[in-house]
């Protein structure tokens, strides 16, 4: 299980940095490879030591959050004008983003500051991991119920 886990979060290195190239050519794919692949993984990592349906590990906690921390400056770039859902139908990104910057700048820090105290609060134990880790829940339900549009799956 633990080799599983550090492949899991090698996996997500791995595409946060292969995210950097394919923002320029396509940052619609770009953000949601970086939010499937890095902050998607890591949070449900987080979500399964928290449940206890995975060995609490300090170690692995506090590397699943760094790799969420990273990824805030990265996807806040990958909203130049022209991806909006406007004009981009395969876009979750709500039109806020470009109206409303500054305050997506906001909750996007919010799950920064959330993500590192929740690597922090990883060394002390599974029970102040969980607390912490429940404000990057939190963080990242903010962002997505104010900047993002669910598009019909049919």
């Amino acid at each position: 299980m633990k080799g599983f886990i550090k492949l899991t979060l090698l996996g997500a290195g791995l595409a946060l940095a292969a995210t950097g190239a394919m923002a320029k050519d396509d940052p619609v794919k770009a953000r949601r490879a970086l939010m499937k692949n890095v902050s998607g993984k890591n949070a449900k990592l987080g979500s399964q030591l928290t449940k206890g349906e995975l060995p609490y590990n300090a170690e692995i906690a506090k590397a699943a959050m760094m790799s969420i921390h990273e990824v805030p400056d990265k996807f806040v770039k990958m909203f130049p004008k022209g991806t909006d859902s406007d004009q981009e139908v395969e876009s979750e990104a709500s039109p806020k983003i470009w109206t409303d910057m500054d305050g997506f700048l906001v909750a996007a820090d919010k799950l920064k500051l959330a993500s590192a105290a929740a690597a922090e609060a990883a060394t002390k134990g599974p029970g102040q991991f969980a607390v912490a880790f429940e404000s990057v829940f939190k963080a990242c339900k903010g962002c997505h119920d104010g900047y993002r549009v669910e598009k019909d799956k049919h």
